[in-house]
């Protein structure tokens, strides 16, 4: 696969020698696009040394405030995930992982998302992914050094045909499926239904419903349609009862009371 399609994203890396590491392992496998979602940690001597030549990836590095931020102009988000607690639909192995990325076709880049050393994603955090990566480790010591998980996923993404046939599909990028979740959200909040509570949580799992993929141009377009519609039916009818309370109030003669 095309390297220069895909991104590496830290998400609160707290180590700076695994900045090194992972710079290193993104030259290895000649990935330019290297992102740190704050607070994380910053190039010092021991990273560069562990960069060992790969300065230049370090100095390219881009730091953002948030994991929506990070992804935005990515059209696939691929997080790497213990699944505790998770739906095992959207979750990937290293050969589906390979399938899955010949799927995409050439038109879409694709960021993989990494978690902290300390806690790795949390569930916020997770709900931007489009699909989950597990990686097969021992179940009795089954945490990666931040920077081998780097090098191993970058491996696999390596094996895939960089002239895939692939769907032909123009896939949007995570901006434009954030703004269509945007959308639903305001069309949900107008009906009423989040009136049980649970806001965010119940919208974390509309994201994972309603993008637990990667969705084209098109899609997402019809996507912000219907909310659209909802908002516009629900504004219309708002229109029509202050009209109606309007001509019962001027019916009412104030000479009978």
């Amino acid at each position: 696969m095309d390297s220069r399609r895909l991104g590496i994203v830290l998400v609160r890396p707290r180590l700076s020698a695994n900045l090194g590491s992972v710079a290193r392992a993104s030259k290895n496998f000649g990935v330019c696009d290297l992102r740190v979602v704050e607070p994380g940690a910053f190039p010092d001597e021991e990273a560069r040394r562990l960069a060992s030549g790969a300065d230049d990836r370090l100095e390219r590095l881009r730091r953002f405030q948030s994991v929506p931020q990070a992804v935005a102009d990515f059209e696939v988000v691929v997080a790497t995930s213990s699944l505790r607690g998770r739906s095992r639909r959207r979750c990937l192995d290293l050969a589906g992982l390979s399938r899955f990325l010949e799927g995409i076709g050439a038109g879409g880049r694709v960021a993989f998302l990494f978690g902290s050393e300390k806690g790795g994603l949390t569930e916020q955090e997770m709900s931007h992914a489009s699909v989950f990566l597990r990686l097969p480790t021992d179940p009795d010591f089954p945490t990666l050094n931040m920077s081998h998980a780097v090098a191993v996923v970058l491996a696999a993404a390596r094996t895939v045909p960089g002239s895939v046939g692939g769907s032909e599909e123009t896939w949007a990028p995570a901006r434009e499926v954030e703004g269509a979740i945007a959308h639903w959200d305001r069309a949900l909040d107008a009906i009423g239904f989040y009136d049980t509570g649970h806001r965010d949580r119940t919208l974390r799992e509309w994201r994972r419903l309603i993008a637990g993929g990667p969705l084209s141009v098109r899609e997402v377009a019809i996507l912000r349609g219907v909310a659209n519609r909802i908002l516009v039916a629900l504004r219309r009818q708002e229109e029509v009862e202050s009209r109606e309370s309007r001509v019962e109030s001027e019916e009412i003669d104030p000479t009978d009371s």
